[in-house]
């Protein structure tokens, strides 16, 4: 077995920094949407009382 099919491609620090930040700007979006669903609905059920 060779050296080259033994080693595995480890990513640099600059290539997990960029999958990191996307994967943290894709959480963000998700929680802001879902805060923005809750406050929509909560608007929404409140409204038909008043």
């Amino acid at each position: 077995m060779s050296v080259a099919m033994v080693e595995t491609r480890h990513p640099s620090g600059a290539e997990l920094r960029r999958r990191q930040r996307g994967k943290n700007l894709f959480v963000a979006g998700f929680l802001v949407v879902m805060v923005l669903m809750f406050f929509v609905l909560t608007i929404v059920r409140m409204g038909g009382q008043g």
